[in-house]
């Protein structure tokens, strides 16, 4: 959340692009994101540079070469088109700079074929005057962005300023939302990820950091390394402006050369279907789409033109077998009676194996809809596989349920790591089994597996309807169309009262009555 001293100079900045004639709000985030993009360049090659020195080995890929940057009229050394050189010249100079030179510069920075390339080939400088940019520039100086975690509190601040927010998908998901769908996911570093509606990169790069942070001996393997900054990591979205961002973001993590797309996934030619082995998306579920436009294959596989059906579909179709997912859907999903509805979520339970259905309470993406959600976690198998499916009621995420979203102390995310990884302990083996896995590949949390025919020491197994998570088997989804929303299961706790037998309490009332009677002879007599 971006609080105290931030708030407003986030919003200083934000208002200078509006005063100085831009009030696009999407081109004032772009534009904020090529500068802090550009500033963030500046501070890598500077961390390169003291390393250099202090090794005293040349510096190992810089992001500034030496020399003359001779595309433009007239060459000038690639040193000045530098966050920390350019911003100290005067108001005009640094105009000439960064349009001539710092831009050309960005939109040649990735290899040749890349994504990177093609979302940035489109990168225009817009800031109209000197006299802008030199404001911006001073403010953004201001803001600090070592820290991930500031970044995307900035962008998710910035994002909420959309005035499209909500009706076209175009804000970012909040990151403690994204970081318990990659914790109840584990990336592993074998995996291929995909988001096929990626925004600004939220939830690979969160994916990025929990590989960073639990696999540290994997960066020594140069095979690991190759796999990382190339095809693990893909992305889609429609929109050109949050592919460019989103490419820029996964750079500025330290991925070299994803794939970020800008391409409607839904439509012919999406992504590569049965090749990923990790879905991480929140995809947009607001409208439907013209028939034209979806791929045949989707139509084929369910008749509807809702988008969060469509996508659900496409999700499973992009994995491979044994790939897992985790996707945020409208409540709706869960218990839709229309065809379609029981078509997508029959696909999940027989045809593939539905693991668990955590509900998010209203308020979770607040202020930019009120709409219910859940978190569906599943894996891909084409054989089905579903046993039980474990529920989850969120109740409390960290933060109040109203447009404000403030942060408190009371969430449940860390109970629902907890418990997903007790119910994990056999419930992954199996399905990794069932996707034709071998013992060499047995699921971390196999050794706390009991020795009586493999059932796993779960509290969850035994766990009351009336309880806050639980598991229901297979037959009775089945015996009930399918239906997922967790009310249909939950059974409510009723509180027995012993209540006094009516005639005690007539009379009680009886003499109650008597009392009163007495009373007001008694005022009579006073008044007489």
């Amino acid at each position: 959340m971006v609080t105290g001293e931030l708030r407003p100079q986030v919003d200083k900045v934000w208002d200078a692009f509006w005063s100085g004639g831009i009030a696009n709000p999407v081109e004032v985030i772009e534009q904020i994101t090529y500068l802090l993009f550009i500033r963030r360049l500046d501070e890598l090659h500077t961390l390169a540079e003291k390393k250099a020195a202090r090794t005293g080995q040349p510096i190992e890929n810089p992001v500034f070469p030496e020399g003359l940057d001779d595309t433009a009229r007239t060459p000038r050394p690639y040193n000045d088109l530098r966050w920390s050189v350019f911003t100290n010249y005067s108001p005009s100079e640094m105009f000439d700079v960064v349009a001539e030179y710092v831009f050309p510069f960005l939109r040649r920075l990735g290899a040749e074929g890349s994504s990177y390339a093609r979302n940035m080939k489109d990168a225009r400088f817009t800031i109209p005057t000197p006299a802008l940019l030199t404001k911006v520039v001073d403010l953004l100086a201001d803001i600090p962005m070592d820290d991930r975690d500031t970044k995307g509190d900035i962008y998710e601040y910035m994002l909420k300023k959309l005035a499209t927010s909500g009706t076209n998908g175009q804000f970012r998901t909040a990151r403690h939302v994204i970081q318990l769908m990659v914790d109840l996911t584990e990336p592993r570093i074998d995996d291929r990820i995909i988001d096929p509606a990626v925004g600004t990169a939220g939830f690979l790069v969160a994916a990025e950091e929990y590989l960073r942070d639990h696999h540290e001996d994997a960066w020594t393997d140069a095979t690991f390394r190759a796999h990382f900054n190339n095809e693990m990591f893909t992305g889609y979205d429609s929109d050109a402006a949050m592919a460019r961002i989103a490419s820029m973001n996964m750079l500025l993590h330290g991925v070299e050369n994803p794939t970020i797309e800008r391409a409607d996934s839904l439509s012919e030619g999406h992504p590569s279907e049965g090749v990923y082995s990790l879905v991480l998306a929140n995809p947009p579920f607001a409208g439907s789409l013209d028939d034209e436009t979806v791929a045949k294959d989707l139509q084929k596989a369910v008749k509807t033109r809702k988008t969060e059906l469509l996508f659900l579909v496409l999700m499973i179709k992009l994995l491979k077998n044994g790939g897992r997912a985790a996707v945020i859907v409208p409540e709706g999903v869960l218990f839709g009676s229309s065809n379609a509805h029981k078509a997508v979520r029959k696909m999940l339970v027989e045809d593939q194996k539905l693991d668990a259905v955590i509900k998010l309470p209203s308020g979770t993406f607040k202020p930019y809809t009120g709409v219910s959600t859940a978190i569906l976690l599943f894996t891909k198998t084409s054989s089905g596989g579903t046993d039980k499916v474990w529920f989850y009621d969120v109740r409390a995420d960290g933060f109040t349920l109203d447009d404000k979203r403030t942060p408190i102390d009371a969430t449940d995310y860390p109970d629902i790591v907890a418990r997903w990884r007790s119910v994990t302990a056999g419930g992954s083996a199996d399905a990794h089994t069932l996707a034709g896995g071998g013992a060499a590949d047995a699921h971390p949390f196999a050794d706390r597996v009991a020795a009586d025919g493999g059932v796993p020491r779960s509290p969850e197994h035994t766990r009351p309807r009336t309880a806050q998570s639980f598991l229901v088997p297979k037959q009775e989804i089945v015996d009930n169309a399918y239906d997922l929303s967790l009310n249909r299961y939950k059974e409510l706790e009723i509180e027995e009262v012993e209540h006094r037998s009516p005639t005690e309490i007539l009379n009680e009332l009886d003499a109650l009555e008597v009392e009163i009677q007495a009373g007001l002879a008694r005022l009579r007599e006073m008044l007489a």
